[in-house]
This record gives C-alpha cells, structure tokens and sequence, in this order.
C-alpha cells in the first residue's frame, strides 16, 4: 500500500517546481476535454442514428419473410397461418418487388417498383411522409402509385396527372423479339397519386403500386416475393425472427431490419468506430503530457526515490509509484470529462439547447446518451492513460 499513497502525495503536494504543477493540470483538463468530446460526440451519432433507423422503420418492417431459393413463392395456407398465429405479430403483408422501367410525358427510369395489398395502407407508417397528394394505391377504379420525391421529380410526375405513368417489363418465359422488341414487354398503367420522401436512397427509385397491377406486370399468378411483418409494440426481432424460422421451415428465411439493409447497418457501424476512434487518437496525444510531466517529477525526487531505495524498497516499488501518479492524473481527468460530458449530452437531449443549422428533419442537434459508451469512453480514457504511465515509468529506475 506505500506505492499508492506515495503517489496520491505526490499528485496533491505543492512541487518545488510549478511547471509540473502547470504539466500536470494541463494533462488533468486535456483528458477531461478529450472524454467529455467522446461522451457528447458518440451521444450525437447516436441521435444521427436513431433518426436514421426511425425514418427505416417506416418503410422497412420489422421482419421478411423471403424465399431460401429463388426470387419468389407462393404462401401456402400452412405458412399463412404460422405467421398469423406467432403472438408476435401484430400484421402482415403480402408483397411483390421488381425492377421494372417506367415511363411518363417523354421521361425515363429504372424504379424499384413495389406491390402492395390494401392492408398494406393500414400498416405502414409511410402516410407521414407524404408530401404531396394522398397516401393511396387505388385513383378511382384504376390503379394508382405513390412515389418517391426524386423519383417523381425525375419523371415529371404530380399527383391527379391525367397522364398514368407507363411501367414496362419483360414477359415471363418469352425471349426478346429484335424484330420488335416492343412485342415481348408487358405494359401496365398506373395514376399517381401522391409523393412521399424518407431518404436520398429510397425516394429516388420507389414507387408502390397494387399487389394486382404487378401480378399482372410481371406474369404472376400466386407468387410473391416476400411477406413484409411488423410486430407488436416491445416485441424482441431477433427472438421473433428466431421463432418465426423454426415454423416456417428451411425453404423460407426469415430476415431482420438489419438484414435487410446489412449495407447501411454496417456502414453506421463502421461510421461510429472511426469516429471513436479518431477521438481516442486525440485523447492519447493529449495524454502525452502526461509522460512530460512524469519525466519532469522523476528528475525532482530523485532524492526521494534515493532514500526510498535506502529504506529497501525495490526498483518495482519506485516504478509503480510513477505508474500510479501518472495513471491518477488520467483518471481525475476521465472522471471530471465523463461528469461534463455527460452533463452536456442530457442538457441537449431534454432541451437542445445546440441548435441545427439550415433546414433540417430537427431543430436541434440529436442527442442519445447510452450508457456503452459512456463505459467505452472510461474503459478507452483509462487504459491510454495507463498505458503512457507505463511507457513513462519504464525510466524511473534507470
């Protein structure tokens, strides 16, 4: 125990040479601004990201039921039921999804055309998203489209046009005439009827139509592409998933949101490790002073550590006293940022007081603070600062 309370005295007790103080203080408040930034900055990623996956969540649901072979199937009455009867689900769709070309008014396009049932209206949180028009698959008797906001700028299309839009696809089993191409495409129409906007990605090439307008599209009898679920309020998706698997059997796969965008979840992913990352760099070249400053008081107490080894105390002994000052000092500035940090990030998530600039979906900056990267941040702080107090101390003895 003499290691530790020598360094606490060492920490605390007035130097003969104030520089070490000033060292010593500086490397005490970079390590308390370095954690703090961590805290507030990984704190605003995350409200980035929760914002990210909340406006996902509108047109991805929370589980797919896809084909384990091939690009389509045809739900049995037996898989119906299975999903039907899961206490997790709250509803489902039937879904039919295809790359079609689409024309309007001398304009073209590649969309992401999607087939949905009525049902579907009911169950989508998309309806928020409407910016133009109405949030319906139906104008009249004749079939209608809702579309994204670029894709319908794009096209030239508004909702009410009197002028459907053209959607064209190859027919099934047929090879492509060169004589007259025109001759081996199927032809469906559609009447926008309003535009919505959730991201740059999806607005530029969704456009959601009647299940039956692309059955027909596409030559389909039965078949569809995937059964779109949402589950019930508080309902875990993998466990959900998991359960949802086992029922409907090896010929049917079962997707999370995660899987179903494993592009986007793994850039955020790869996003918030760089950024951690980035911020640890910082907080060791702030820590650096800490080496200085332990250089600096290993040259004053030369005499002491002198008497220290007269008494009989070890080489080991002297080393770990360095270690210890210099990994306290760390650690009074990783205590003292994660208080502001976090001080910080829970005054902008209740009252955001930072605001966004220019027009955006919030007004202020996001901010949720979890409390992994509050342990990330301690864990990181405090093991660089250990770290240089190693490297530091490796010359207390020589």
């Amino acid at each position: 125990m003499i290691s530790p309370y020598i360094a606490f005295r060492y920490l605390f007790a007035r130097k003969s040479h104030n520089v070490i103080n000033l060292i010593s203080a500086t490397s005490a408040v970079g390590m308390a601004l370095g954690t703090a930034a961590l805290v507030l900055i990984l704190s605003v990623y995350n409200g980035f990201d929760s914002i990210i996956k909340s406006n996902l969540s509108d047109i991805s649901p929370d589980l797919m039921v896809v084909s384990a072979e091939g690009k389509h199937f045809i739900p049995d009455s037996a898989t119906l039921d299975a999903i039907s009867s899961n206490p997790s689900v709250g509803n489902f769709c039937r879904i039919i999804g295809e790359n079609v070309f689409a024309s309007c008014s001398g304009k073209e396009a590649l969309v992401r055309a999607k087939g949905v049932e009525d049902a579907y209206l009911e169950q989508t949180p998309l309806s928020s998203h409407i910016l133009k028009g109405d949030f319906s698959i139906h104008d009249g008797d004749a079939p209608g489209c809702v579309v994204g906001a670029i894709l319908s700028h794009e096209l030239g299309l508004s909702p009410n046009f009197v002028e459907p839009v053209s959607l064209w696809f190859p027919k099934r089993g047929e090879k492509i005439s060169m004589a007259d191409p025109m001759a081996s495409l199927r032809t469906v129409y559609a009447f926008p009827t309003g535009t919505f906007s959730i991201n740059a990605e999806i607005d530029a090439d969704l456009m959601i139509l009647p299940l039956e307008t692309m059955r027909e599209l596409l030559g389909y009898d039965d078949e569809i592409t995937s059964i779109e679920i949402r589950l019930k309020a508080g309902e875990d998706e993998a466990k959900a998933a998991k359960t949802l698997s086992a029922a409907l059997g090896k010929d049917l796969k079962v997707l999370t949101r995660a899987q179903q965008n494993p592009s986007l979840y793994r850039m955020m992913r790869y996003e918030k490790a760089a950024i951690a990352l980035i911020l640890f760099f910082l907080v060791l070249i702030v820590a650096l002073n800490i080496y200085g400053s332990l250089s600096m008081l290993r040259i004053e107490k030369r005499e002491d550590v002198g008497t220290l080894e007269a008494m009989g105390a070890t080489r080991r002994i002297v080393r770990r006293i360095f270690i210890l000052e210099g990994w306290m000092i760390s650690l009074l500035g990783m205590a003292a940022g994660l208080v502001l940090g976090v001080v910080l990030a829970l005054l902008q998530q209740h009252f955001g007081l930072v605001k966004m600039p220019g027009v955006f979906i919030t007004e202020a900056y996001p901010v949720v603070l979890r409390y992994t990267d509050i342990l990330l941040a301690a864990a990181g702080v405090a093991s660089i600062g250990l770290l240089v107090s190693l490297a530091s101390s490796r010359s207390a003895t020589e």
